[in-house]
């Protein structure tokens, strides 16, 4: 049954997003061996569909970044040329058609719609409310969390003089195939955000099953980088402390095996409040991206990530080891390290100096190998704390689809980064607040749908 439900709902996925055989599909849609999902049950296995839910996270806003880099050998044999075209930060043609993270993020939003308008139709009472709760909470935090991963790849970065008329998401509410895809702008996008991540806390157990279900801390943690994204940084502080209040685990690196292949895993690190990824991209792969030479010696020799986040390789580079999946995809969840990041930044902005810095070194000591000396950071003014924060945050939050977002933040702020890749003697760039930080939508997508493009 769970799997006629799967089926279900990609074969109207498919229909939302390419619109290809609709009209035929839902004439011969009363088909009685076509499971249609009707009981919070049935709801329940839509959400708990991990690939459609959990791993379909877009991975653009990572291959983008300076966290990486690769070879010009392994950059020209890369057999997709979308990937070759996202490094090099091209102006168009940037995803395959038919599937791509687009495609991935809309079916996951057609899913939710199908929870949500479906248990419209069933009762909540006395004996279901909790299963029933519960399952409206995953399914609008689902949503939610689809449409701010959207809203990093193929958004400007939020500046609230500038979202009224900034070019946004098409916002699907409903699974009606008919209505018309339509832009709205940045700030109607994030009030949507913030809406259904508002709505989920209250209805979101403390406790949930696992960790691929959310959680109350999960909302909290998600309204908090949703604020940090919009550089509302007093709301972003106030929801990853009540996030921090659910769940304060910190993991100590010292009780790792930093010799591990992976280290970190969903099962050891405690610090994961919610699981999610991205999917697979070739470029991404341990065997072909890189970490520069620059990030690797900024780490201290003491520090414990230097050897569990980095592995070297027979030609003395180095591949990243510190994901928390162990699939080959990039983990883009929730876990307390950025709740810590974002209070100390926070504090930091605010002149609360010491404040931040015991935030940050409660983090920090606990990747510290405990037989060497931890000296604390320490700051005599608001702008060194938060460039101490800053750089903390690059080094701790590496391949976790979170650099993208700051570079775009921090650029609006003046902090003037400019990303630079080098292949074949050319040399390529991305000044800040470029038109290319909005990443194009999928051509098949605009021709289909007639929406208006990103500028460039």
């Amino acid at each position: 049954m769970k799997n006629r439900l799967y089926i279900t709902v990609a074969l109207l996925t498919g229909c939302l997003i390419s619109f290809w055989g609709c009209k035929k599909f839902l004439d011969e849609k009363t088909d009685k061996k076509l499971a249609v999902p009707t009981t919070l049950g049935d709801f329940q296995a839509l959400m708990d569909n991990t690939t459609k839910i959990n791993y379909s996270g877009p991975v653009a806003a990572e291959l983008s970044a300076d966290s990486y880099e690769v070879s010009e050998a392994i950059w020209a044999g890369l057999t997709a040329e979308e990937e070759r075209r996202i490094y090099t930060w091209e102006k168009d043609h940037l995803f395959a058609e038919g599937f791509n993270s687009w495609k991935s993020l809309y079916d996951a939003v057609y899913y939710c719609n199908t929870v949500l308008s479906g248990m419209d139709k069933v009762s909540r009472n006395e004996a279901n409310a909790v299963q029933w709760d519960n399952i409206k909470g995953q399914a609008l935090f689902c949503r939610g969390n689809n449409y701010l991963d959207a809203a990093i790849v193929w958004c400007l970065a939020y500046d609230q003089g500038t979202a009224g008329s900034d070019l946004g998401l098409p916002l699907r509410f409903s699974t009606d195939f008919n209505a018309v895809s339509v832009r709205s702008n940045l700030q109607q996008t994030y009030e949507s955000v913030i809406r259904d991540l508002k709505a989920a806390v209250n209805l979101l157990p403390v406790t949930p099953l696992n960790k691929f279900r959310p959680s109350r801390a999960a909302a909290y943690g998600l309204l908090a980088r949703t604020y940090l994204s919009m550089r509302d940084y007093e709301n972003a502080n106030k929801y990853a402390e009540l996030c921090l209040s659910l769940h304060p685990d910190v993991l100590d690196f010292n009780t790792l095996v930093p010799t591990a292949r992976s280290p970190l895993t969903l099962a050891n690190n405690t610090e994961v409040i919610y699981v999610r990824s991205t999917g697979y991209t070739e470029i991404m792969d341990v065997s072909n991206a890189s970490i520069s030479q620059e990030i690797y010696d900024s780490f201290n020799a003491a520090d414990w990530r230097k050897k569990i986040f980095f592995k070297m390789r027979p030609d003395n580079t180095y591949w990243f080891s510190g994901d928390y999946v162990e699939n080959l995809n990039t983990f883009t969840g929730l876990a307390t390290d950025e709740m810590i990041l974002i209070k100390a930044e926070f504090l930091a902005r605010n002149g609360r100096i010491a404040e931040s810095m015991s935030a940050l070194n409660g983090l920090i000591a606990k990747r510290w190998n405990k037989k060497e000396v931890y000296v604390p950071y320490t700051a005599g003014e608001s702008s060194e704390a938060l460039k101490i924060v800053l750089l903390e945050r690059k080094k701790e939050l590496m391949f976790r689809g979170l650099r993208w977002m700051d570079i775009k933040r921090l650029n609006k702020e003046g902090a003037n980064i400019t990303l630079t890749r080098k292949l074949n003697n050319k040399v390529y760039q991305l000044l800040p607040n470029d038109l290319r930080y909005a990443l194009p939508i999928p051509e098949d997508v605009i021709a289909l749908s007639g929406m208006v493009q990103n500028r460039r």
